[in-house]
This record gives structure tokens, sequence and C-alpha cells, in this order.
């Protein structure tokens, strides 16, 4: 059976200007979300501070209306893996770990990263898979910047990067059929971007592709299950889960992380395009 060809949306710089703007909006909003997280918090209370910074930006929430998703974050507790519905009745408790799903579109481009945080005093071994996971996001971004620049690089370098920071942390169960994907005019594009697999396959790393870098670990067993509500993911064995993410852009002289406000240039050094200025955290 032949593969289906893959459609791969190439921006040009203009294009990624402005989901560099969308990108911004998103981190901003993850920004106000991160320090309202508290005991007491309820997940509705972080979606309404999303809308809100995304629409006072003059941004739409991407995800509101999303083949009838009802809110503007997805906020997924403990073993709730991705894609959590935020509501009233789910008040946060010292301890937990929230992973928090942000999407933005603005002037007709999108913005998407998620964060995970620890609720109060969280357990160490929690927060340490929080922070492998997220070693495990920018060791894709790295690989994907190298592999625009050294003009050899193909997608499953990103996977394979993931997968090996993740191994290097811990005994950690990488979800599978979830994962990070081509984002432009659309939230969700071609290409798939599994957390997982062996480099050099795939299409080849080409500037001006946009993508969404996004590892779903487990401190278990990596099998989920998807509940009733045709949304929310958990895990099968109930462990807690963490899930990270942010969208990146390809140039001829490296990698732009749209929804990072520094482009990337703390953790990725020279890997980072010189398209913003070093000391730019506004775009």
């Amino acid at each position: 059976m032949r593969r289906p060809q893959l459609d791969i949306q190439l921006k040009t710089p203009e294009q990624i200007d402005k989901m560099r703007a969308a990108g911004l909006v998103v981190a901003a909003a993850l920004a106000r979300m991160r320090t309202a997280v508290a005991p007491g918090v309820t997940t509705a209370d972080l979606d309404a501070i999303a809308e809100s910074v995304i629409r006072e930006a003059g941004a739409v929430p991407s995800f509101k209306g999303y083949h009838g998703f009802p809110a503007s974050i997805c906020s997924s507790v403990n073993e709730q893996v991705v894609h959590a519905i935020p509501a009233p009745s789910q008040v946060l408790r010292e301890g937990d770990l929230i992973s928090i799903d942000c999407g933005a579109v603005l002037d007709g481009w999108h913005g998407d990263a998620a964060i995970t945080v620890g609720v109060g005093e969280a357990r160490p071994e929690l927060l340490r898979m929080a922070t492998v996971a997220e070693d495990a996001m920018w060791a894709g971004i790295a690989a994907a910047a190298q592999g625009v620049l050294s003009g050899r690089g193909r997608l499953t370098d990103i996977s394979y990067a993931v997968e090996r920071a993740v191994r290097a942390g811990g005994r950690y169960g990488i979800v599978d059929g979830y994962g990070g994907h081509g984002i432009g005019t659309e939230m969700h594009q071609d290409p798939h971007v599994l957390n997982h697999g062996r480099p050099g396959r795939g299409p080849r790393l080409f500037v001006g592709m946009a993508l969404a870098i996004e590892p779903m670990i487990t401190m278990g067993s990596p099998r989920t299950a998807e509940l009733d509500d045709g949304w929310t993911v958990v895990t099968r064995d109930g462990s807690v889960a963490a899930h990270v993410e942010h969208s990146i852009a390809l140039l001829d002289d490296g990698v732009w992380v749209l929804t990072e406000p520094d482009g990337g240039r703390a953790r990725l050094g020279e890997l980072v395009t010189s398209r913003e200025p070093a000391n730019s955290s506004s775009g």
C-alpha cells in the first residue's frame, strides 16, 4: 500500500512573523495562568484567564469551537494526559500536576503551546517528570534546528531526540498515538511529529516549515484511554502524566521558538535565528 502524500505548508518570512505574533499571545496567556495556578483555583478559572488574555490581544482562542471543543484551554490534571475540558467543579488541590494547553489565532495564523505546573508543593518526582518532558521538548527543537542548518535533517530526527532525552531522564512511559504536528493557517497540519522513533526518516526539514513539538510522558504505562466526553485522554493505569509544547519555525539561519518570549535563545543559543534581536522579549 502506498503511503498518503503529505501536504506540508511552507511559510514565507512575513507569514512566520504573523505566527510569532500569535505565539506571543499564547505565551502571555500561559504565563498569566502559570502564576494563577494554586490550590482552590478551578480549571474553569484558568480557562477564563486564557480567554481574557487572548481576546484582549485581538486574537481568538483557537481551541474554542474546534470540532465542538467548548473551552479556550485543555486543562489536564494528574492522570489526565491531554484534551481535558475545564470545569467549575474541577478544583486544583495541593500536590496536583496540571498540564495547560493553549492556542490562539491572530490575523489568520495559529500559535500553540503547553506547560506542566505543580500545584502548591507537588512531589519532587512529579516535578522531575515535568522537567524531563520539557528537556525532551528542547532536545527535539535543537534537533530540528541542527537538521535545517545542515540541510540533511529528517522529521524523525526530532522524534529520536525527544525519545532519547526521555529515556536518559528516567523510566517514563512515552504516550503513543498523540504527538506534535504542523501548524500555520490551521492549528493541526501535516506532518504528524512522533515522540519516538528512529532518526533519518520522513520528510526533509525545510526552511519555512512550522511545527509544534509536544512530548507527553507518564510515571507509568504509556497506554491511554479516551473518556466518554469524547475529549479527555487519561492513563489506563492511573499514573500521573506531563505534557509540554512549543511552536517553532525553521529558517535559513536557525530555529525560531514562536511561543517562547526570547525565541528560544536562552535554551538554544546560536541555534536560534538572528531574525529577532537577542534581547527582545516582545517580538
